[in-house]
């Protein structure tokens, strides 16, 4: 299982910091993905990670104000998210795939296998 954490409220500008745990698996050989979904749209792609390498790969909304990363430690992803904008309130979801893939493959939500529960983040202006 998948657990997300770390959501909450926070003004323009703002960061959080989201977290993926791992239960009952470990992350080697996998790629760690998150998403998110606005009311009454579709959901995104945001950010992935590969575990063996942490190979990042980011979607354009978010580049150079987001930054995945991994734990090895505590079998856990992260996503810091920083210069929070309205427009990335959401609730966000973590996902896991077992695949090999071109890290950019892990931009479609078919790549993954497994996801989480969403934490929800709510940007203010």
């Amino acid at each position: 299982q998948l657990q997300a954490s770390g959501g909450g409220a926070v003004q323009t500008g703002g960061s959080l910091r989201l977290s993926c745990a791992a239960s009952g698996f470990t992350f080697d050989d996998y790629a760690i993905g998150w998403f998110r979904q606005a009311p009454e749209k579709d959901r995104e792609f945001v950010a992935a990670i590969r575990w063996a390498d942490a190979g990042a790969y980011y979607s354009n909304s978010v580049r150079g104000r987001f930054t995945i990363s991994r734990d090895k430690a505590k079998n856990t992803v992260y996503l810091q998210m920083n210069s929070l904008k309205p427009e990335d309130t959401a609730v966000y979801f973590c996902a896991s795939s077992p695949r090999s893939y071109n890290i950019g493959h892990y931009a479609g939500s078919s790549a993954y296998d497994s996801w989480g529960q969403g934490t929800l983040v709510t940007v203010s202006s």
